[in-house]
């Protein structure tokens, strides 16, 4: 079980961004991104510790950024209520989209890469058209009646989390939503890798698996702690363990099956750990606090690009 799942510490990295807000690892895992609240973004080679370049133009803090497939171009969105598309390589500014009128606190690419879709403290997703030089979204989405906390797009549907204890679906083929009622404000909600469940986790401490079809729970994952902050959670690369920062300095990990917490990793007791970025091959995890990420991996694993 261990060469599956990242338990140990391997290194901490200081960005020099302030508190950092957000931690993702890019299309293929070989770079990652951080939001800063100095208003920066940042492109690392975590293996290395190595800042590859940094990223000017928000007016406040930035909350998330996300690669495109091609890892050629990034979108964010921040305090400012802004959203924008980035060239990766120059670090010019290629759009700036304005419209929301709260904070953006997700985005997310369409799985081409010609959307970027933001979620905003205004409850609303707006969908911005990346080949176009309008500065108005192609379509706003505001049947949420609190604050979006999260996205993820897949082929067809796009899974949005909310303040409000929804998670809802947008059947992009169909032009139909579906919802989900939790309860609890939901801080983070991402699929699984065939897309047949949903992971959401809620301000009730808890992290609930709903089986996108009906509706049903699968499973729910206690014992670490969420009842005040924007905490993530996601899946390891081969979708057997459920994978979640916490209010008290720990990442929790449980086995998908059974529900049962397999490892803490302790950070710093008592400081929140509330961004996680889960390689999309190896084992290898990433996770934000303070002002550092933390790269956590396996006892066996060796990266591909360690030199």
């Amino acid at each position: 079980m261990a060469q599956n799942v990242a338990t140990k510490i391997f290194s901490s990295i200081d960005c020099g961004q302030g508190a950092v807000r957000a931690v993702r690892y890019n299309a293929d895992g070989n770079y990652c991104i951080t939001c800063g609240s100095d208003k920066t973004i940042k492109l690392w080679n975590p293996n290395k510790e190595l800042l590859i370049k940094k990223y000017t133009g928000h007016g406040s803090d930035v909350l998330d950024a996300c690669g495109s497939c091609d890892n050629a171009q990034l979108a964010s969105g921040g305090s400012d209520k802004t959203v924008i598309y980035w060239d990766v390589g120059s670090g010019q500014i290629m759009r700036r989209y304005r419209g929301h009128v709260g904070k953006v606190n997700c985005v997310q690419f369409n799985e081409e890469s010609t959307t970027i879709l933001s979620g905003s403290v205004d409850s609303s997703i707006r969908a911005w058209d990346c080949r176009s030089r309008k500065p108005t979204p192609y379509q706003i989405m505001d049947e949420a009646k609190d604050s979006i906390t999260s996205l993820q797009v897949n082929d067809h549907e796009i899974l949005s989390s909310s303040v409000d204890g929804k998670v809802r679906r947008y059947d992009i083929r169909t032009g139909k939503m579906f919802s989900d009622f939790i309860g609890s404000a939901i801080t983070y909600a991402v699929y699984t890798k065939d897309s047949q469940c949903v992971l959401a986790s809620s301000h009730d401490h808890t992290i609930r698996l709903l089986d996108v079809d009906s509706g049903e729970m699968l499973g729910e994952y206690t014992g670490h702690k969420n009842s005040k902050y924007m905490i993530e959670c996601g899946l390891n690369a081969k979708d057997d363990h459920v994978i979640s920062g916490s209010e008290d300095g720990f990442i929790y990990i449980w086995d998908l099956i059974e529900a049962k917490i397999q490892h803490k990793i302790k950070l710093k007791e008592n400081r929140v750990v509330h961004s996680i970025s889960h390689h999309p091959e190896e084992v290898s995890l990433l996770a934000a606090m303070d002002n550092s990420i933390i790269v956590i991996r396996s006892e066996e694993f060796e990266p591909k690009d360690k030199t």
